[in-house]
């Protein structure tokens, strides 16, 4: 497997990220999350080789100069805040696993926060209460809550009438009922499907399990008639992928190239929408529903916490702003009401329904 980042600017490895790397994946981490990792130490090296400093030289100089850096590098557009506490976490992690194995300083160039030194987070946390957002890291910077975003019923429609095939109806179809990541979806085989019982059964993205996933009718009617259609051609066994590529040769689809279909589609429909935000789709409409729990939802969705379900509970940027406009329009129709001057004796009312519109006060 290529190891991502752990190259040295001469083309040698850097056998520091190596078994950092090795380290992940015995413990069970998936390879998207290594190459996310490495991300974030390819851009951490190519700094100190910039200013000429060995990664277990670094002191916590470097670390601040580097953060500062990251706020105001791209051409003058500062990194995302997530991307700035995604990177000093993994920094600070790296540091940690060569510090436990004597490879590294002996002081983390990214430490805790003050308050944070001698503990660890959330240590007296109440479990019946949410996680507070502590600043873990002295260079962690804050991340704003955000709501996630879903799509609008008629955005989505338009979406779904511009997907070019049974394929791809499918996919789109299990993605907003089931809830599962895009990752997760594709790691579907043909015996995982049920449905007779309206169940699919994918790979969870952090624990690796199997987990059986209700969908929607229409989902497994699209899949019948993507597998109709490409029966000549997938070939045969029931510990075969699910999901192939519609060119030939046809191969096991992947998620770059599922999220490429997408982006196209939102071309074409002329929307904004991202493939994670199916998931969101379909977390926000189970948790709307009143006669489904939260706590069925959390586990369809295979949240760790209960309070990452809640975050669903948020009102909808777009709902919020219907439901007030409607209580502004409200307003105006009973101040509207209240202003209408009392008709004098000998008017008939249904005369002045007429003349006015509405019924006379």
């Amino acid at each position: 497997m290529s190891l991502t980042g752990s190259s040295a600017p001469d083309g040698t490895g850097v056998e520091a990220v190596t078994a950092f790397f090795r380290d992940l994946l015995a413990a069970g981490r998936s390879e998207s999350t290594v190459r996310s990792y490495g991300m974030d130490l390819l851009r951490w090296f190519r700094f100190i080789w910039a200013v000429e400093v060995a990664w277990d030289r670094a002191t916590r100089i470097e670390a601040r100069d580097f953060s500062r850096w990251l706020q105001a590098s791209r051409a003058g557009e500062a990194y995302a805040p997530s991307v700035r506490a995604h990177s000093e976490t993994v920094l600070r992690v790296f540091y940690d696993f060569h510090q436990d194995v004597g490879t590294g300083p002996i002081v983390n160039p990214f430490p805790l926060h003050r308050s944070r030194r001698g503990g660890r987070a959330n240590a007296h946390h109440n479990p019946m209460e949410p996680f507070r957002n502590e600043r873990s890291g002295l260079y962690r910077p804050r991340v704003p809550s955000r709501i996630p975003r879903s799509v609008p019923d008629e955005q989505f429609n338009e979406i779904f009438a511009a997907l070019p095939s049974h394929r791809d109806r499918a996919l789109v179809a299990f993605y907003v009922s089931t809830g599962a990541r895009a990752s997760e979806l594709l790691s579907a085989t043909v015996a995982g499907v049920d449905p007779g019982r309206q169940l699919i059964t994918v790979v969870r993205k952090g624990t690796r399990e199997l987990q059986q996933l209700p969908a929607s009718t229409d989902a497994f009617v699209w899949l019948r008639l993507y597998q109709v259609e490409m029966s000549d051609l997938i070939p045969p066994g029931r510990r075969q992928p699910l999901w192939w590529t519609l060119r030939r040769p046809i191969r096991p689809l992947t998620y770059h190239a599922v999220h490429r279909m997408f982006e196209r589609v939102n071309q074409k429909a002329g929307t904004t929408a991202t493939l994670h935000s199916l998931r969101h789709t379909a977390a926000y409409r189970m948790a709307e529903d009143p006669a489904l729990p939260l706590t069925d939802v959390q586990l369809v969705l295979g949240h760790a916490q209960l309070s990452t379900t809640q975050i669903y509970l948020t009102p909808r940027k777009e709902d919020v702003i219907r439901r007030v406009l409607a209580h502004h329009a409200e307003q105006v129709r009973q101040s509207e009401q209240r202003i209408r001057p009392a008709p004098a004796p000998g008017y008939r009312p249904e005369t002045l329904n007429i003349l006015f519109g509405g019924g006379a006060s």
